[in-house]
């Protein structure tokens, strides 16, 4: 595949926004590269565009699978595994957010939970510390239930929610 100087910005770019979200810069890239061609590639394709050894993208392609950011496919003809990304913006934001709340907030949940249980049985951790330790799992139970809420709305409304952006709040002042 043959990029452009613009398609090079935009996989560059995507690169370091990636390591800014704590993912691989390759990874992002290959990403960026499967989201712009639109068809599936194999690994020999996307380590030949990007200039990246092949070990590299069989990794980075592996952790874009447990992801679920693309997929495995295969072309008529040809024996080789190809890639492709999930076109839809939707797909992609959901599956990312998807990704991390199953990654970082679950697990958050399920340690706040213990240290309240614990903190309520120790009488040597000040009350101060348990009531932060209970708003914050209090927060964090209340972020986790508006996501479950927010992933079961169709797709035009939560596109109609993104538009509206803080005019959502005239609706809800009391």
């Amino acid at each position: 595949m043959q990029l452009t100087p613009v398609m090079e910005k935009f996989i560059l770019h995507w690169g370091e926004m990636g390591s800014r979200w704590g993912v691989n810069r390759s990874i992002a890239q290959i990403h960026a590269l499967l989201f712009l061609a639109g068809r599936p590639m194999t690994a020999e394709d996307i380590a030949e565009t990007l200039s990246i050894a092949r070990s590299n993208v069989s990794t980075s392609l592996k952790e874009l699978q447990s992801w679920d950011l693309i997929s495995m496919t295969h072309v008529m003809g040809d024996r080789r595994d190809h890639f492709e990304a999930k076109a839809n913006m939707w797909d992609v934001l959901l599956t990312i957010v998807e990704g991390r709340k199953r990654r970082e907030i679950d697990p958050t949940l399920t340690v706040l939970r213990q240290c309240k249980l614990e903190a309520d049985d120790d009488a040597g951790t000040p009350q101060d510390v348990k009531q932060r330790m209970t708003d914050m799992l209090s927060f964090m139970e209340g972020l986790s239930a508006w996501y479950d809420q927010m992933i079961k709305l169709p797709r035009p409304t939560l596109a109609k929610l993104l538009k509206l952006g803080a005019r959502v709040a005239a609706f809800v002042k009391s």
